[in-house]
């Protein structure tokens, strides 16, 4: 049997009252008495409603029903069909010209266009990893992936296959002459990089120099002018990392040193407390909300075992540059990016009901059945 805590007119699972008194209202400057009397509060006014609103679905689903089954079959006459949802309230009318505005509303969201995630919030590693999939490596994306064909020797399993290696680089390469490409030649042919004058400077194999084709595509850099190690592009709003490290394996083998091509991937998540996980009680409730907590704070770890390795995975920080000649929203000659992911926490549905929080009135109706039934 659940154990549970008093508060005002509520039955609260005592590891949910436990978790909001011991982790949450501390920092807050919330007092325990004015939480959970504006909770209460807020209990008292919305539960009618919801429940008015449950009614009102069933009332809708009901006469579904029965229209389906005094019309079975294919439905034959979609107008006359339509006419009767918008009769009984389940579809409105169309309305008329409509113009809606916006503000304050997220650039991931309003501004760029990237791939979203879905994640069990009830996994601390895969809530991780989707923050921090905001970058992600594209020579990893690549070698692990089918884009690139296994024929002529290029497998993908066992250790690194430099033939394989080589095709990831080359396509790689291909794709910045696509998103950032050069005023002139290819990256195929590039020996070099630097900056000169906010701009960036790139020596190509038959030693002449080149630059950006539209020079405001180099929005910042690390590292100092003459060796840097990091060339932070950005096309269409979406941002690419080429990483400079000759002291790495891919990087030594490379003429200009790149060692990776990091690319702006999963702008947003879901974080999910409904259709991917089984929230069912208090104790999963408060599972989830610790590790949601743990984001909002930035204070989430998690040990991981990979390859027989332990390490401690973390949120990533934000991104910081020296300001280019196309950055836009540089502060003090630097730009800062965001290093994780826009997170989203998608709740259960008005319809999902579980036993972490009873009202007085619930616990009443049950004590009675259960007096009634045993």
């Amino acid at each position: 049997m659940t154990a549970r805590t008093t508060c005002n007119s509520l039955q609260v699972a005592t590891p949910l009252y436990r978790f909001i008194e011991d982790k949450v209202l501390p920092g807050t400057g919330i007092k325990s008495a004015d939480f959970w009397k504006g909770f209460d509060e807020i209990v008292r006014d919305l539960t009618p409603k919801n429940e008015a609103l449950l009614a009102k679905r069933d009332h809708l689903q009901a006469q579904i029903d029965d229209w389906h089954k005094a019309h079975p079959g294919p439905i034959k006459d979609m107008p006359a069909y339509r006419q009767f949802l918008e009769k009984i309230g389940y579809i409105e009318p169309v309305p008329a010209d409509v113009s809606a505005d916006t503000q304050n509303v997220d650039d991931e969201l309003a501004l760029q266009a990237g791939p979203q995630l879905v994640v069990p919030l009830l996994n601390a590693r895969y809530a991780l990893n989707a923050a921090n999939a905001r970058w992600g490596s594209l020579y990893d994306a690549l070698y692990g992936s089918d884009v690139i064909s296994e024929e002529d020797g290029a497998s993908k399993a066992g250790g690194y296959n430099p033939v394989r290696g080589a095709k990831v680089v080359a396509y790689a390469r291909q794709f910045l002459d696509q998103a950032v490409p050069l005023a002139k030649g290819s990256y195929q042919d590039v020996v070099g990089y630097w900056v000169d004058g906010n701009k960036l400077a790139v020596k190509l194999n038959d030693g002449s120099t080149t630059g950006l084709k539209d020079e405001k595509q180099f929005v910042g850099y690390q590292g100092s002018t003459s060796s840097p190690s990091s060339l932070l592009l950005r096309n269409n709003g979406i941002h690419i990392d080429i990483q400079i490290d000759k002291t790495k394996i891919i990087g030594l083998s490379d003429p200009a040193g790149v060692n990776d091509v990091v690319v702006e991937a999963a702008l947003s998540t879901i974080l999910d407390l409904e259709d991917s996980i089984a929230a069912v009680d208090a104790d999963d409730k408060v599972l989830a909300y610790e590790n949601w907590l743990g984001i909002l704070k930035g204070t989430l770890v998690e040990e991981v075992t990979k390859g027989g390795k332990t390490f401690t995975r973390q949120l990533n920080p934000d991104r910081k540059y020296t300001a280019a000649i196309g950055a836009v929203d540089a502060k003090d000659g630097i730009v800062t990016l965001h290093g994780r992911s826009l997170l989203f926490l998608r709740n259960v549905g008005h319809l999902m009901t579980n036993p972490a929080i009873i009202t007085a009135e619930y616990a009443i109706q049950s004590q009675q059945l259960k007096s009634i039934y045993g």
